[in-house]
C-alpha cells in the first residue's frame, strides 16, 4: 500500500501517521540533511580522505548515480566510519569500478536466474498437468498449507490480471468467466510465485520428487531453500540493487547429498551469508538445465578482467577456485 507525500508548512510535534503506517514529523528534531550541489559532493568527500583523479569525470557520474547509492560501494574503505574518514589510498575510480563491476554481475545472474526461472516454470506446468490436468493448481488437496495456497491462487491471478501480454487479452475476451489453464495463467507467474507454489506441494507427490531430481538435487527442502533464495536475490538484482558486499538474507542451505558437483571444501560463516553460495547454488541449477550453459565461464570471465574488485567481499575466497563446481 501506498502513502501521500505530505507538504508541511508548519512545525508539527505529534507524528502523523500515513496510511502505510510510516510516521513523518516536523520539528526542531530532525535530522533531515542539506542538499548538496554536486560540486559540494566532491569536496566533502575529498575533505574526509577520499582521492579522486579527474574531478571532471567524478561530476559525471555524479549527475548520474546519486552520492547515496555509490555510498553503498565506499563504505567499507572508511577507516573511520562514524566521522567517515576514509583509509589511505581510497580512490573515487575504485569505487566506479565496483559499481561497474556489480552492474555487469546483476546482468549475468539475471541470466541464470532466467534460465532456473522458466525451467521451474516448465517443469511444474508439465509434470503435474500431465498427472492431474490443466487446471491442478486450484486443487488443494495437492498442496501441504491450504491457506498459502489461496495466497499463492490471489497471486496468480493478480499477475495474471495485470498483464498486457495478447495471449491473456485473448483468453479473456473468449473466455470471460473461466479459469485459465495452468500454462496461460503460469507464464506471467513470478519467480516467487512459482517457487511458492513448489514449495507448498506435498512432498508425497512423485511429480515433486521428479522435479527437483531433474533439477539435480535429491531432497525437495534443498531445492525450495535454493528456490527461495534466489527469489529473494532476483528481487535485489530486479530493483537494482548492490549485490557486491552485500549481507544474502534469504540463506540457501548446504545440500547433504547433492546429485552433481558441489562444493567440497567447508563453507565459512561469512560465506554463508555473502551471495557465494547462493550464486554457487545458481551455477549448479544452470548446470543441471544445460551442461553447455555459459554462466559460470562468463562470471570466471568477469572476474578476471576486473582483478582489482575484491571478490572476497562477496565470499569468494577459501580455496573457491579448486571447486570442481566453479573449474
Amino acid at each position: 500500500m501506498g502513502f501521500a507525500l505530505l507538504k508541511i508548512t508548519t512545525p508539527v510535534v505529534q507524528p502523523i501517521r500515513t496510511a502505510s503506517g510510516l510516521y513523518f514529523s516536523t520539528n526542531e528534531m530532525t535530522v533531515n540533511k542539506k542538499s548538496r550541489t554536486i560540486a559540494e559532493q566532491i569536496a566533502l568527500l575529498k575533505t574526509r580522505g577520499m582521492l579522486v583523479k579527474d574531478e571532471q569525470k567524478a561530476a559525471f557520474y555524479l549527475n548520474h548515480i546519486s552520492y547515496f547509492r555509490l555510498k553503498s560501494y565506499w563504505w567499507d574503505m572508511q577507516a573511520d566510519r562514524v566521522n567517515h574518514i576514509f583509509a589511505p589510498n581510497s580512490y573515487f575510480e575504485n569505487v566506479i569500478a565496483r559499481y561497474n563491476f556489480d552492474r555487469q554481475l546483476r546482468l549475468i545472474l539475471f541470466d541464470a536466474i532466467e534460465l532456473i526461472e522458466i525451467a521451474l516454470r516448465t517443469k511444474l506446468i508439465y509434470h503435474l498437468s500431465q498427472a492431474y490436468g490443466g487446471l491442478w493448481y486450484l486443487d488443494d488437496s495437492l498442496v501441504i498449507n491450504k491457506s498459502k495456497h489461496q495466497e499463492s491462487l490471489a497471486d496468480l491471478q493478480h499477475e495474471f490480471a495485470r498483464t498486457g501480454e495478447s495471449f491473456v487479452k485473448e483468453f479473456r475476451k473468449k473466455h470471460p468467466n473461466s479459469n485459465p489453464d495452468v500454462w496461460l495463467i503460469f507464464e506471467v507467474a513470478s519467480f516467487s510465485t512459482l517457487s511458492k507454489i513448489y514449495n507448498n506441494l506435498k512432498p508425497q507427490l512423485p511429480q515433486k520428487s521428479l522435479i527437483t531430481h531433474e533439477f539435480g538435487l535429491n531432497s525437495i527442502n534443498d531445492l525450495s531453500s535454493w528456490l527461495a533464495a534466489i527469489s529473494y536475490l532476483r528481487n535485489v538484482i530486479a530493483h537494482h540493487s548492490r549485490v557486491f558486499g552485500r549481507d544474502i538474507l534469504k540463506r540457501p542451505v548446504l545440500p547433504r547429498s547433492p546429485r552433481s558437483q558441489w562444493l567440497q571444501y567447508e563453507i565459512t560463516p561469512v560465506q554463508e551469508k555473502k551471495p557465494f553460495v547462493v550464486i554457487s547454488t545458481m551455477v549448479y541449477l544452470c548446470n543441471a538445465i544445460n551442461p553447455n550453459n555459459e554462466i559460470k565461464n562468463k562470471l570466471l570471465a568477469l572476474f578476471n578482467s576486473n582483478p582489482e574488485i575484491p571478490i572476497y567481499k562477496m565470499g569468494f575466497f577459501n580455496n573457491w577456485q579448486r571447486e570442481l563446481l566453479w573449474k
